[in-house]
């Protein structure tokens, strides 16, 4: 399969490529409903958009202003090639370079191992969200200082 190439990019600028991928790995394959999918804090976020050579977008990731990382997702032909880890490492290194001391997030259940082997841990009991089982997850950022604080 080609190489892929990840760009820090704005919801003005690539809406519709953002919004495609979202479109159709939480909406049309995991059933969310649309009306939770689309909200206010895409507009203030920093977003991560994954492509092809040829501009296709296969995959996304937004880092919110507080450092969470949420609406990650990959098209389905292309999970297993890497991009997710990718991705994440790049959404990691950005919200390093925003200052954050700690990156949070909202794991699917059945993903947690992926998050655990990127070196985040499972904080308080799942839950559910958009009808799917969550956990929440967090990395520090300064391995130097596990706390975060200063």
């Amino acid at each position: 399969m080609s190489r892929f190439v990840i760009h820090e990019t704005d919801w003005a600028r690539d809406a519709v490529r953002l919004g495609a991928v979202r479109r159709k790995v939480f909406i049309d394959e995991q059933g969310v409903p649309e009306a939770l999918e689309w909200d206010a804090d895409d507009a203030g976020s920093l977003h991560l958009l994954v492509t092809l050579a040829d501009g296709t977008a296969i995959g996304c990731a937004r880092l919110l202003p507080d450092g969470h990382i949420g609406r990650m997702a990959v098209l389905p032909e292309w999970r297993g090639h890497g991009v997710g880890q990718a991705l994440l490492a790049a959404a990691v290194h950005l919200a390093q370079s925003q200052g954050h001391a700690c990156v949070l997030l909202s794991a699917q259940t059945h993903a947690a191992g992926f998050y655990v082997a990127a070196g985040f841990m499972a904080v308080g009991n799942p839950y559910e969200e958009a009808g799917i089982p969550h956990v929440a997850m967090q990395k520090y950022l300064n391995p130097d200082n596990p706390s975060g604080g200063a």
